[in-house]
């Protein structure tokens, strides 16, 4: 029986193929998100792919996969943690609208931060 059954996951894997490579090339900016429970090794081929086109790929991760996908983020013109930094990054593409600081009123600029002695803040 299982010799004369199509092989579904072949099948569907060559229709999501030619899905997803039209929507990257036809994309400016690709998104790609990566979850904790499984090995997602479509979704780095995906991000590798659209690098490869010259794309700007923005990654979605909870940090503690950060380091598994050290290389995916290197290439990624954006890693976000959450969802809505992805919002915010793409806002702050479409309309140069910065998002306020996540630590409100307590936010101190990274050159108030480093010391006054240092020559390269």
């Amino acid at each position: 029986m299982q010799e004369k059954r199509p092989n579904w996951d072949k099948v569907s894997a060559q229709m999501n193929l030619v899905r997803t490579r039209n929507l990257i090339n036809d994309a400016d900016i690709v998104v790609v998100r990566f979850g904790e429970k499984c090995r997602q090794w479509n979704a780095a081929f995906d991000a590798g792919y659209a690098a490869a086109l010259g794309k700007s790929v923005i990654t979605l991760h909870p940090p503690a996969i950060s380091h598994m996908l050290k290389e995916v983020n290197a290439a990624a013109s954006v890693v976000c943690t959450d969802a809505i930094q992805v919002v915010e990054t793409l806002d702050y593409i479409i309309t140069g609208n910065l998002p306020e600081p996540r630590d409100g009123k307590d936010f101190v600029p990274m050159t108030d931060q480093l010391s006054k002695e240092n020559p390269n803040p």
